[in-house]
């Protein structure tokens, strides 16, 4: 089973996947980290990146999640995913990918942006994202919720939601 917490910047989507893999002992993916030094440049210069910026990155989350699969590793990812095909691209990393999406309002997100620091992706590229975002489909299995709710909710939320999915043993195995 893959857990990719997805939405647009400033969502808290690495915050609510990093603490959730560190409570379950998953191996955790932060997409950011596999951008080529070429994108970086282009986001932190304020210029939103285009598909064909996208679709290597996407392809290396993909492999990421495949390697995993083999081992037979759950595994948790934060990435934005704002497109139904950038998680089509995900999802044929691995039979089991669900999506936990960290949804809220561009004013909400913007707040938060604004009091973020050392992040290459500058708030003026927000709107970009927004104006790029499909949210979950039918027929998407995923979950999404309210970034209004505090930190502490939005993992518990999550926590439930991946625990209800692992496989029986693991799901038994892990401590809080």
């Amino acid at each position: 089973m893959h857990f990719v917490f997805m939405g647009v910047a400033g969502s808290g989507k690495s915050t609510v996947a990093r603490r959730v893999a560190e409570r379950l002992g998953l191996p955790f993916a932060e997409a950011d980290d596999f951008h080529p030094p070429a994108n970086i440049d282009k986001m932190a210069a304020g210029i939103a990146l285009t598909d064909h910026d996208r679709w290597p990155w996407l392809r290396e989350l993909a492999g990421w999640i495949t390697e995993h699969d083999a081992h037979g590793d759950s595994t948790v990812m934060a990435c934005s995913s704002l497109r139904r095909d950038y998680r089509d691209v995900l999802r044929r990393g691995a039979p089991e990918v669900y999506f936990l999406h960290l949804s809220g309002s561009p004013e909400v997100i913007w707040e938060r942006m604004e009091t973020r620091k050392d992040h290459f992706m500058p708030p003026a590229l927000l709107q970009s994202q927004f104006d790029t975002l499909e949210p979950l489909e039918s027929g998407e299995p995923g979950l999404e919720m309210d970034v209004r709710e505090d930190v502490e909710t939005l993992l518990e939320q999550a926590l439930e939601y991946v625990r209800s999915r692992l496989p029986e043993a693991k799901a038994r195995s892990v401590v809080d």
